[in-house]
């Protein structure tokens, strides 16, 4: 970093710390709306907001796009489309010498028959409500940082685009083409995840496969005739101990089956049972393994007299594996942090997220950006609100590094599709 850096910067952090008042009212707002991943008006009231915000405070070109449907197995066996949100995509100086990808979901776990709708203050500084940290929190951090950056002198350094996605929390099953598309097109991504619970970062990720097994038997009389039935049911428990053998047969490998469903009266052989089950891996070649593993488990049951088996699902975001590109970002935004008072480091996780799409289409990013909290993905989601601009100042002081100073080696060297 430049000597005067500091110095250009300094206003422009302090502005920061004018805009928590501001982004803790934007959030309540936010928190109130419900944006399950299965509720896609709310998702899309959602993005209303935020793209006029964006729209007014960036003077930016904001598109908006419908997605296909999301295409899943019920729990009937049944393939069944699922309507998804509205994608949008917001940019600025498309032609500028850096090019940054920044993202973020609409959507929540959360879905509007939840019982969790309301935020409650736990005390001053923190915020429970759903979707606090993960992440309406984290794209106000995006909005903020970006709008720090346009102050620098610098700014016209940098082009950016924004995509926010409603469908992250199901596996961005309709979005995910468009990580493709965009990856080729930036040098560096940045992600609005919720950072790690000490406010660290995650570095590397474990890949991540949704799969559903759908077995038919046949029904009969459990006390009449139940020979001539094939029970679905126990032809499921054989495929689950199958299953099973498979979990930590790689290192990092595991399987973890979550959801079975199949049978409708216990004096009745069931003909059907449906099994859901997600894999992680550590390692991209473990995937094609895996899936030989996988279709044998769907053969053995195949093979069995009158039952039928069949398997869907794939792995939908590959392992996350930090190159030298990824580390000398992660350096650079640690010096950042240093300049900020904030020791910060990366650790190797298991849970998945975009970054994991970005990584696999070349592109080198840091996907938790976003703010501070805890206990996601639970009716005690919490925000710890200084961080929204503790965090809105990392990203801008990267921003603005970047503007200033260049890209770094690794990052220079990269192809960028225009």
């Amino acid at each position: 970093m430049k000597p005067e850096l500091h110095e250009s910067a300094q206003p422009i952090l302090q502005w920061l710390d004018q805009r928590r008042a501001w982004m803790e009212d934007r959030l309540l707002e936010l928190v109130s709306i419900n944006s399950g991943s299965h509720n896609p008006v709310g998702i899309d009231r959602v993005g209303e907001y935020f793209a006029a915000l964006f729209a007014d405070r960036l003077e930016a070109a904001v598109d908006k796009f419908s997605l296909d449907p999301w295409q899943r197995v019920d729990m009937q066996g049944q393939v069944v489309e699922q309507e998804l949100g509205s994608l949008w995509r917001i940019r600025k100086r498309p032609d500028a010498p850096i090019q940054v990808l920044l993202s973020g979901h609409l959507d929540t776990v959360f879905g509007a028959e939840s019982g969790f709708q309301k935020s409650t203050y736990l005390d001053k500084n923190t915020l429970n409500g759903p979707g606090a940290a993960d992440m309406k929190g984290g794209i106000l951090v995006m909005l903020c940082a970006l709008e720090a950056l346009e102050q620098h002198p610098d700014h016209y350094n940098v082009g950016w685009t924004v995509l926010l996605n409603p469908d992250e929390e199901v596996g961005s099953p309709g979005s995910a083409g468009w990580f493709a598309r965009e990856a080729p097109r930036h040098h560096l991504g940045m992600l609005y995840e919720p950072a790690l619970p000490d406010g660290n970062l995650a570095g590397g990720r474990k890949g991540s496969g949704n799969f559903t097994l759908s077995i038919g038997g046949r029904s009969a009389h459990a006390g009449r005739n139940p020979e001539e039935g094939r029970n679905a049911i126990s032809a499921a428990a054989h495929a689950i101990t199958l299953l099973e053998r498979i979990n930590g047969a790689r290192e990092g490998l595991t399987l973890n089956t979550g959801i079975i469903a199949g049978g409708t009266t216990t004096n009745q052989v069931p003909d059907s049972c449906v099994v859901k089950f997600n894999v992680r891996i550590r390692q991209p070649e473990d995937a094609d393994w895996c899936l030989t593993q996988l279709e044998n488990v769907q053969l053995t049951i195949n093979q069995a007299e009158g039952f039928n088996a069949s398997l869907h699902g794939s792995f939908g975001r590959m392992p996350k594996v930090l190159d030298d590109a990824h580390v000398e970002l992660y350096s650079l935004l640690q010096s950042c942090g240093h300049q900020l008072n904030l020791d910060l480091n990366w650790q190797s996780t298991g849970g998945v997220c975009d970054g994991n799409n970005l990584s696999t289409h070349g592109l080198p990013n840091i996907d938790t950006l976003g703010v501070r909290g805890g206990l996601i993905h639970s009716p005690d989601e919490f925000i710890c609100l200084d961080s929204l601009t503790e965090r809105a100042k990392l990203s801008a002081l990267l921003l603005i590094t970047l503007a200033h100073g260049g890209l770094p080696d690794s990052l220079a060297e990269r192809e960028v599709q225009r």
